[in-house]
């Protein structure tokens, strides 16, 4: 990655980390001393490079583990309001954040509507019953990032994910409880708000995800 490209997902990050808000073309411009055309030049890079996601029209709309829409989960503390890229993110977002010691983090189960919340810390796995089921192995899941994303959700049982799947036509992923998503989120994205930022390799990701106790096909492994 170039000096211009960090330094605009640096700001990128940064700025959602702190607001919430995605910011302006002329903010990170102001916040990287770049022009606007090297900070759009910047973003297409990052894109490319799967720093970032973009919409069709061009605007970012995941840096992970932070959303700039709704994917069906909100992550709230005291002073911030996030979206959730996925479960996943969700629940990496107060272990990135060093500043919020806890969040709440809310969704319903795609299958009933039922609404769900946790609060989630640094220090301990939340409570729950419900399971999270991701539909994309990890191998596949940037062939359409936002598509990954959208179906990285929570549901009340694995009935309900059952009766989901039979509606949807797709057929099973991962199905695992909420201490392992906790676990799979907690280490993740470490480094993401400190530069340089090195992304694992895919024999580390795999090893990371069987250090949680996620293993299989489905998994890289």
């Amino acid at each position: 990655m170039t000096d211009r490209d960090e330094s605009v997902r640096l700001a990128v990050y940064r700025a959602l980390a702190r607001t919430g808000q995605l910011p302006t073309v002329s903010a990170v411009a102001k916040d990287t001393g770049l022009d606007h055309p090297a900070v759009e030049d910047a973003i297409e890079a990052l894109a490319a490079a799967r720093h970032l996601a973009l919409d069709a029209d061009g605007r970012i709309v995941l840096a992970h583990p932070f959303a700039a829409r709704n994917f069906g989960f909100s992550v709230m503390c005291e002073r911030t309001l996030w979206w959730g890229g996925c479960a996943w993110d969700s629940f990496a977002i107060p272990h990135l954040v060093p500043d919020e010691p806890s969040v709440l983090v809310a969704t319903t189960c795609p299958a009933c509507g039922t609404p769900h919340a946790w609060v989630v810390t640094r220090s301990e796995e939340p409570a729950g019953e419900q399971v999270a089921h991701f539909l994309v192995p990890v191998s596949r899941a940037w062939d359409d990032v936002v598509h990954t994303c959208a179906h990285q959700r929570i549901f009340c049982s694995p009935s309900c994910v059952d009766n989901w799947l039979r509606r949807s036509g797709h057929e099973r992923g991962a199905v695992f409880g909420i201490g392992a998503l906790w676990r799979l989120a907690s280490r993740w994205y470490e480094g993401r708000l400190d530069t340089p930022y090195r992304r694992r390799e895919p024999s580390e990701a795999a090893a990371y995800f069987a250090s949680v106790g996620l293993t299989g096909p489905f998994w890289g492994q």
